[in-house]
């Protein structure tokens, strides 16, 4: 346990520096239920910095990761380091895991073309691994699925799902092809079929588009089939996050 006496030293920096754009390879998660899901699983943690009260309360949980440095702050200390008054008590520093390999992904994957909401991005997470879709493959340009605001709105569930960060949705949406998986993009066209009446095959991967912008049309010309969700005609859509979750519940719970 290493006690603060500096807030300012070298290695509390990278506590003071949330934004996502400050990390290569590294994340923050705070939140006790965050940090403790995160505990649980095999990702390389840094450290820990937290109040007396958790480490009292988790002190098994903490022990069992063998963590090298524990820093002890009280909860006002942690507020002076990040710059802002906070209501939880912990927060860690770990190493993002390695990337899953696309083959390697599992028979269901939920995909993104281009998410703009890092909040959005973890409420995904959470719905997929809640639901038994144990793959994420997301573009390489964009909020990552490690991000401090992902990972809290994921409750830290991201760390339950195999993730892939691919380069060229084209060229990734081919390989997925090849390998036996039949693409289905969420978008309202005339010709979509809805929800209700979809057929689902052993290997599936759902699309899900930009928040406002929907699905390119060029990418939707090269899936399978468009798959939209019924809704109420005075109502346009769903929030993206929601909209997986349905979906998702709909391919997990369908059998032909």
């Amino acid at each position: 346990m290493i006690l603060i006496d500096d807030i300012k030293t070298d290695e509390l920096k990278i506590y003071h520096q949330l934004r996502e754009n400050a990390f290569s390879g590294d994340f923050i998660a705070d939140s006790p239920k965050v940090v403790n899901i995160l505990l649980e699983s095999e990702i390389e943690v840094k450290s820990i910095l937290a109040t007396a009260e958790y480490y009292d309360e988790h002190k098994e949980l903490v022990e069992s990761k063998n963590i090298s440095k524990l820093y002890l702050a009280t909860k006002e200390q942690m507020q002076n380091i990040v710059g802002h008054k906070i209501h939880h008590n912990c927060m860690m520093h770990g190493v993002r895991p390695a990337q899953i390999p696309l083959d390697s992904l599992d028979n269901n994957i939920i995909m993104l073309d281009e998410i703009s909401s890092t909040e959005n991005i973890g409420s995904i997470a959470r719905g997929a691994a809640g639901l038994g879709v144990t793959s994420y493959l997301l573009p390489n340009r964009g909020p990552h699925p490690y991000a401090r605001r992902a990972l809290r709105v994921s409750m830290g569930y991201v760390s339950h799902l195999k993730t892939h960060l691919y380069d060229d949705i084209f060229t990734t949406i081919e390989s997925l092809k090849s390998m036996g998986y039949k693409i289905y993009a969420a978008e309202v066209t005339p010709d979509s079929t809805p929800l209700m009446k979809i057929k689902v095959p052993k290997k599936w991967v759902i699309l899900m588009g930009h928040e406002g912008k929907g699905i390119d049309k060029k990418i939707l010309d090269i899936c399978d089939e468009v798959v939209t969700i019924e809704m109420q005609e005075n109502v346009k859509s769903f929030n993206v996050g929601v909209a997986a979750s349905l979906m998702m519940y709909r391919f997990r719970n369908k059998t032909n």
